[in-house]
């Protein structure tokens, strides 16, 4: 399976590209500031899809994973945080920036009837609204609203899109406080990836294969 992951510099996507890279998959993984063989792609602009565009040349692609994302609102207050710039600069990444990806891959994947996966999170379900972190909780109900369109819109080509919360997972972006580890996040991951078809479609699944409330 050839397949791209973007934010694979670390956490989940770094992750996600040892373990199927392992398994012998063909990954191609980007990053903002590439580096250990990642490719340079910024998803905020659509000029910053080259290098990704040029590796991928006319292939196929069977696996698109938007999993790059930041959280930029993370602790502050709502009495004097939530400023502008976070609430752009977290939306050109998390809602934008799968935007842009999907559209600029969509040739390789029709090529290969290939499969979509997007990375939102449980604090983007309209179902459970606790309060605080609205950058975060807006932008990742907007990727998961994206997904959803986007699996009604691409059904009759044979692409799949799947959404999906990894969990509250021990990273630089959970916290060491997190309930799972990278480990267990990344095995569910990827059997979600592979199982993810036409059936399943437009799906919000946690990890672990439950399925979520939107």
């Amino acid at each position: 399976m050839r397949a791209v992951i973007t934010g694979a510099n670390r956490g989940i996507g770094a992750g996600l590209l040892a373990a199927m890279t392992a398994r012998g998959d063909e990954i191609i993984g980007t990053s903002r500031n590439p580096a250990n063989g990642l490719v340079s792609c910024d998803v905020t602009r659509p000029d910053g899809f080259g290098p990704l565009v040029a590796t991928l040349s006319d292939r196929p692609l069977d696996l698109l994973v938007c999993n790059a994302g930041v959280y930029l609102d993370r602790g502050q207050r709502l009495q004097d945080g939530y400023r502008p710039e976070d609430w752009a600069a977290s939306f050109a990444v998390n809602v934008t920036g799968v935007f842009l990806t999907v559209q600029t891959l969509l040739p390789a994947l029709r090529k290969a009837g290939g499969k979509i996966a997007i990375i939102s999170s449980m604090m983007g379900s309209d179902a459970r609204a606790p309060g605080g972190s609205y950058i975060y909780r807006a932008s990742k109900a907007a990727a998961l609203n994206l997904g959803r369109n986007l699996a009604a819109d691409l059904r009759a080509e044979g692409i799949a899109v799947g959404i999906y919360h990894p969990g509250w997972v021990r990273t630089d972006m959970g916290g060491s406080a997190a309930d799972i580890d990278v480990e267990t996040s990344i095995r569910g991951l990827v059997a979600r990836f592979d199982a993810l078809d036409l059936e399943s479609t437009g799906r919000f699944q946690n990890y672990d294969g439950t399925v979520l409330p939107y």
